[in-house]
């Protein structure tokens, strides 16, 4: 059985017939997953320490430019952790359940460790952007990718490099070429000075 007929007005109608539903909906839900990870801190407040509760591989990838602002990448307060509870389990199987072929495995979050070695290994053999200080987080199958580049346009090439890697539904690159502005993504408070 194909996708239901579409009713007038509804935002697949807007984007045009060659958009289906299940495209529309793989990319609200990539942005609202971009816009809720790179949200600032909670009301837990910055003195409330900071970790990574769900061990999301995270590593510094690249480290050109100096001053480059540490994004937060998965760390979170406890606060957030327990707000992204719900909405981990429901990405973590939803795809699964719906019997989308390109979920072999129960669990979205069981190809991330899988991913983050491809792009070890990638970014190594290739020296992929060595003039730029980037860390790479991976969640669910979304691969976030931060820091500093040396030119706007490398965003774009980012993304599509790390598209083309098994297992990798999207990739967001959010970085900056100036180091010394303030970030477009969360960053990781400093540690507290010793009197």
């Amino acid at each position: 059985m194909g996708n239901p007929p579409l009713r007038r007005g509804t935002i697949a109608n807007r984007l045009g017939p060659e958009v289906r539903p299940p495209q529309v909906a793989r990319q609200l839900v990539a942005a609202v997953a971009a816009l809720a990870y790179a949200l600032p801190l909670a009301a837990g407040g910055a003195d409330e320490a900071l970790r990574n509760g769900y061990d999301d591989p995270h590593f510094r990838a690249t480290r050109a430019i100096a001053g480059c602002p540490v994004p937060a990448g998965p760390y979170a307060t406890e606060a957030e952790l327990r707000a992204q509870a719900h909405r981990r389990a429901e990405k973590g199987t939803s795809c699964w359940l719906a019997d989308d072929p390109s979920c072999t495995r129960a669990n979205a979050y069981a190809y991330d460790r899988e991913i983050a070695e491809h792009l070890r290994q990638d970014w190594r053999a290739h020296r992929r952007y060595a003039d730029s200080s980037l860390w790479i987080t991976v969640q669910g199958r979304v691969v976030y990718v931060e820091g500093c580049v040396a030119r706007a346009d490398d965003a774009a090439r980012i993304e599509a490099a790390v598209r083309r890697l098994p297992h990798v539904q999207q990739a967001i690159a959010i970085v900056t070429t100036r180091p010394r502005q303030p970030p477009p993504y969360r960053t990781r408070p400093a540690p507290p000075s010793t009197p």
